[in-house]
């Protein structure tokens, strides 16, 4: 393989409509007997990152013991309410075919690297049927680790496992926010920003992205681009 794509999934790929936190908070009322008081910001961070700080904001300040149980039954949730996502989400311009075409390209494998934990991030594209352009087995997701930049590097290795060595110019992460972009320099490969999230095309350049895109509308050209 020549070319090692990790997409990442909320305001990248999808929106979700809010059955996400919807999930997440269902989830932690079930778990804590708590009703849920929080906000859910989890743009470009990992679950295992956030739930933490959500815990301790709602009066537990230690989440570990909860942690296994919380994600199980936040899955859960999820898989109950993943229908509406048809509905209230939608995929994001040129998705579904400029995955297609690089799925069709020789030498690209395609995956995610997502905040999400892991039944919930292939689930989220499952919705709309990216899964079949996606290998998700050697993704790295939200109950990994809580450090996006070790997503990238997890991610790395098992495709290299899977697929053999890849460059760093040919490991290319894409996603929506600064964290996307900071966590794609720490590992050393290439950052695409997509300014389809809440972060504005001029604050990923600042943030250091080798290419920004205003969304993924012109299939043929970020097919060339992120094919290499």
């Amino acid at each position: 393989m020549v070319r090692l794509l990790m997409w990442d999934v909320d305001r990248t790929l999808l929106v979700g409509g809010g059955v996400g936190v919807e999930a997440y908070a269902a989830a932690f009322t079930a778990v804590t007997g708590l009703p849920w008081a929080g906000a859910l910001v989890a743009a470009g961070r990992t679950d295992l990152e956030i739930t933490p700080e959500l815990f301790a904001l709602h009066g537990i300040p230690d989440a570990t013991p909860h942690i296994d149980g919380f994600f199980t039954r936040y899955a859960s949730e999820f898989d109950a309410r993943s229908h509406l996502m048809r509905v209230q989400g939608r995929l994001l311009p040129g998705v579904a075919d400029v995955l297609a075409a690089l799925h069709a390209r020789p030498g690209v494998v395609q995956t995610l690297v997502t905040g999400n934990i892991t039944a919930i991030g292939i689930a989220k594209v499952g919705v709309f049927g990216l899964e079949q352009y996606l290998d998700t087995t050697i993704g790295a997701y939200g109950d990994d680790h809580a450090v996006r930049s070790e997503l990238v590097w997890r991610c790395r290795k098992r495709a290299e496992a899977a697929h053999g060595p890849f460059a760093d110019e040919d490991v290319v992460v894409i996603g929506d926010t600064v964290h996307d972009v900071a966590a794609a320099l720490t590992a050393g490969v290439m950052a695409v920003g997509v300014a389809t999230g809440a972060t504005p095309a001029a604050a990923l350049t600042a943030a250091g992205a080798h290419h920004v895109l205003d969304d993924l509308g012109d299939v043929e050209e970020v097919v060339a681009l992120l094919a290499g």
